[in-house]
């Protein structure tokens, strides 16, 4: 089992779903999966807060762009933090040592953890200041 795919991550506050239908109307992009942070599992975000995307999916041209709106209140979007590269395995056999090695001279900002979307999932920025984010599938 291995790395299987490397994508864009786009981050937003707040604007997130305006972007996802800018992305639809301009470009054909198709909303494959999309969770707003009032979905989150005990979470207690209401209002405008709630209607922030958690994570979205969008397909077009045979890529795939992912989205999401920063934590509701975090403000922790700045210049450099609006784009990751988002890399996706199939199970956790090889997200411990890479995240591991990419981490090396850089800064861990979310320790791998397992997470309820049922993945193993970390971000970090490397030496270069890189945004990295890290998902591998946990066993079923």
């Amino acid at each position: 089992m291995a790395l299987t795919t490397v994508n864009v991550y786009l981050n937003f506050d707040g604007t997130a779903s305006d972007a996802i239908a800018l992305y639809e109307r301009a470009l054909g992009a198709k909303v494959t999966f999309l969770q707003r942070f009032s979905e989150i599992p005990g979470a207690s975000f209401e209002g405008a807060d709630g209607a922030r995307v958690m994570h979205a999916t969008l397909t077009f041209g045979g890529g795939t762009v992912m989205i999401s709106d920063t934590m509701p209140g975090s403000g922790a979007l700045n210049a450099g933090t609006t784009m990751n590269v988002a890399v996706q395995y199939d199970s956790t056999d090889e997200v411990d040592a890479q995240f591991a090695a990419l981490a090396e001279g850089g800064r861990v900002t979310m320790p791998l953890e397992n997470t309820f979307w049922g993945a193993r999932f970390g971000t970090l920025v490397d030496r270069y200041g890189v945004s990295w984010m890290f998902n591998a599938e946990l066993p079923k």
